[in-house]
């Protein structure tokens, strides 16, 4: 008889000694975070229906505009979140300001802020792709009892505490890190709970497929087109195999799980990329470091990006340690 697998809630609860702060409070986080992501997945899976695909009408702060599906997943998570009490503010990338939260039995006293990506891969909705929830944790570096600011969400990624991801597809799958390796939950639909599915996940250190949008190669920049070009060309466990979804998650999970590399890199129309450092481009690359992957921006860490802005974009290179690395040399021989 098959050992029962652990739920995602028992995981984090014989896990939570591994946090550097064991106060409960990450684990009622990220609980929360689940229990969002289950009422989100639940209306992606009816996202066929009259009123759930479809344009809201609204752009968001991007200048991009807003699926019916976006902003009814961007109010389940801000509101999750906010009611019960667990965090002192929240940024989304649907979001123009940071929201400041008060905690209701001791003023400020919640220690933790997040940055989310309520729908990423949103123009997937209407063709029934796979679409996307990224999340950022980090704890607070103003004074608890004061207001949060700017300062407490502009922090480095190697600062993160927890990050993770919600893939919407033929199963729904949540992975995270608090920093002690990555581990993948899928939902049983039958009775709403996660269970360990996929434990220690990892990159293999090279793999064979590249996932990059090559519909803007003319605007790429030379050492992304030169990689591009050694990608495709004949040599020792090449060529490589072309794969992209246009959703950050799925793409990105396909490549840890079977190797390759992602690559949104700056462009002559998006001069300093077009992924958003705090709601993407961090979160994803904790997870690829926990996971034995590689982040980069073509010649510096991601997590080591001093952040300006709330909505900052930045190149964007990820995936298998060893295809990183060589795309990096490309970058750096082409300047």
């Amino acid at each position: 008889m098959s050992k029962r697998k652990q739920t995602l809630g028992e995981f984090i609860i014989e896990n939570q000694t591994s946090f550097k702060y064991t106060s409960g409070e990450l684990s009622r986080l990220l609980n929360s975070i689940r229990l969002a992501a289950k009422v989100v997945n639940h209306e992606v899976n009816k996202a066929g229906l009259v009123d759930i695909i479809g344009n809201a009408g609204d752009t968001n702060i991007q200048g991009e505009d807003q699926q019916k599906l976006d902003v009814y997943a961007n109010e389940k998570f801000i509101q999750t979140l906010t009611k019960r009490n667990i965090v002192c503010g929240i940024a989304s990338e649907e979001e123009d300001d940071f929201i400041a939260i008060n905690s209701q039995d001791e003023n400020n006293q919640n220690k933790y802020v997040v940055l989310i990506d309520p729908l990423d891969g949103s123009s997937n909705i209407d063709v029934n792709v796979s679409v996307g929830t990224i999340f950022s944790i980090y704890r607070r570096v103003t004074p608890l009892g004061t207001p949060v600011t700017l300062d407490d969400f502009l922090q480095k990624g190697s600062a993160q505490v927890a990050a993770g991801y919600v893939v919407y597809g033929t199963s729904t799958m949540l992975v995270y890190t608090t920093g002690h390796g990555v581990n993948g939950f899928t939902l049983n639909p039958a009775i709403g709970s996660y269970y360990l599915s996929h434990p220690n996940m990892e990159f293999p250190e090279d793999g064979h497929i590249y996932s990059v949008n090559e519909g803007y190669y003319s605007d790429f920049p030379v050492g992304i087109k030169k990689y591009i070009k050694y990608c495709q060309e004949d040599g020792e466990d090449r060529p490589y195999t072309s794969r992209y979804i246009g959703s950050l998650v799925s793409d990105f999970h396909r490549n840890m799980i079977k190797g390759g590399i992602y690559m949104y890199p700056k462009s002559s129309k998006n001069p300093n990329g077009k992924l958003r450092l705090l709601y993407e481009c961090n979160p994803m690359a904790f997870i690829a470091e926990q996971a034995k992957g590689k982040a980069s921006d073509g010649f510096a860490r991601i997590m080591d990006i001093q952040p300006t802005a709330l909505h900052e974009r930045v190149s964007f290179i990820c995936g298998s340690k060893n295809m990183v690395e060589k795309a990096e040399e490309f970058m750096r021989n082409a300047e």
